[in-house]
């Protein structure tokens, strides 16, 4: 379970939420309104006050790297800071989710700068779920996809909640995608995170 209590960052807050395991909240709201900013209070990346909590253990008691590995941010706009992406890949290049992806066998060795924004969104999924995260903060993480695209990273994020039980915490501007992936929907907007209701399947 992942849960934020009182989380106050820059205009935002106090917001709370819980996740349990093997469930979707979807947030929704107005460009602007700090739903990117929020995320990176949850990566605790950025200074906030609040308490974040993974399985009953505050974030406080981790070190930053290591509760990132666990607390997954995915953002809008991808980092890479290597040469090729085969080097951004820990252990084992993942080649069963890679050719799932419609990336061929040489992926690895394809040079960063010649990635398309799409190719680099897709292969930032597989970066992250490499180190098998509990969480997954997902930022608009189908926005530069082509259906098809959205289509595949859809299935790959829910086959691996569904292995893993993570949680996954997904922000999007597209209402029917909420509808279909989230359980809990929320609202930001004036610093407010408003419940604004359940999906049923």
């Amino acid at each position: 379970m992942f849960r934020a209590q009182n989380i106050k960052i820059h205009h935002i807050g106090p917001v709370s939420l819980s996740v349990e395991a093997g469930e979707c909240a979807g947030i929704s709201g107005p460009s602007g309104a700090g739903k990117s900013i929020l995320f990176r209070a949850f990566a605790d990346i950025e200074v906030f006050s609040g308490t974040l909590m993974l399985d009953n253990v505050i974030h406080t008691d981790m070190s930053g790297p290591q509760w990132r590995r666990q607390v997954a941010l995915m953002p809008a706009e991808s980092q890479w800071w290597l040469h090729t992406a085969g080097e951004h890949f820990p252990g084992t290049f993942p080649e069963k989710e890679t050719a799932f992806m419609g990336f061929p066998p040489d992926v690895p060795s394809w040079e960063i700068h010649r990635l398309s924004s799409g190719e680099k969104q897709r292969l930032a999924l597989l970066r992250i779920l490499a180190n098998e995260p509990k969480v997954l903060l997902l930022d608009e993480p189908t926005a530069n996809l082509d259906a098809e695209g959205t289509k595949l990273m859809e299935k790959l994020i829910f086959d691996y909640q569904k292995r893993t039980r993570a949680s996954l915490i997904w922000i999007s501007h597209n209402p029917e995608q909420l509808q279909r992936v989230c359980h809990t929907l929320y609202y930001l907007a004036n610093g407010i995170l408003s419940h604004s209701g359940r999906v049923l399947y």
